[in-house]
């Protein structure tokens, strides 16, 4: 079933070695913020070009849970394969190919964290986490207790508020979230690549309520006094392949 993922519409070809690992977002919120693009530049490692989409620099908040994480070829392990998620994330190019750069990647399973420090050199934090879907509205709480990176906080609740829509080519919703690729960079600033597969996105309009929400501020990001877009997305299965030098 998930190697139909790998002929997904993507704009360049997927690699041809075989996909490593499979797992599925559920509950996705996308919370964006434009920010100047003096702002984030030098927060970037060298060779790493910002994105900018109408002028604009955009910065995501995104709390969601994965389930059924598993590699290939190996049925997802209970208690292993399921875990929440909340990304801090910002737009990137390099070498032509558009993706996301990860401020942060905060995650409630130790071992997932250390795993994904290691082979995709990504920043991910261990934190303190819970989510519950309650009639249709999402309630997040998450408190990174890592010693590898100042504290940070996200307390909200969100749901959809419109019907299911697929975005647009040239639109700013299919800009932030139509992203093949992830950017990462090792202790010596070397910039690495992994490549995802997944069907287009069905998002919803949605609504949210943030009580706390200090995880860009802990990256030196300040994010502006004015309401986020919102974008909600229920579910979507993903393949990934190892990183590779970009």
């Amino acid at each position: 079933m998930l190697e139909r993922l790998v002929d997904s519409p993507r704009p360049w070809a997927p690699p041809q070695r075989p996909w490593i690992m499979a797992q599925t977002w559920n509950d996705l919120l996308f919370a964006h913020w434009s920010v100047p693009a003096a702002n984030l530049r030098p927060l970037l490692p060298a060779g790493l070009q910002l994105d900018i989409h109408m002028d604009k620099a955009w910065v995501g908040v995104v709390p969601f849970h994965i389930t059924d994480i598993h590699l290939r070829g190996v049925p997802p392990v209970p208690f292993l394969s399921a875990f929440p998620e909340l990304n801090v994330r910002t737009y990137v190019v390099h070498n032509g190919k558009p993706g996301v750069w990860f401020f942060s990647l905060d995650a409630m399973h130790i071992a997932a964290v250390e795993v994904a420090r290691l082979t995709y050199h990504l920043p991910y934090f261990h934190a303190w986490m819970s989510t519950r879907n309650e009639n249709g509205t999402v309630h997040y709480k998450s408190q990174r207790r890592d010693w590898r990176a100042k504290a940070g906080a996200f307390v909200g609740s969100y749901r959809p508020i419109s019907e299911v829509f697929y975005t647009q080519p040239d639109t700013l919703e299919h800009w932030l979230t139509a992203r093949f690729a992830l950017y990462a960079a090792d202790r010596k600033g070397i910039i690495y690549r992994g490549e995802i597969a997944h069907q287009p996105w069905t998002l919803q309009l949605a609504e949210a309520k943030i009580e706390v929400n200090t995880v860009a501020q802990s990256h030196g990001i300040t994010l502006p006094d004015e309401p986020p877009l919102l974008h909600f997305a229920k579910r979507l299965e993903v393949i990934t392949w190892t990183a590779e030098r970009a």
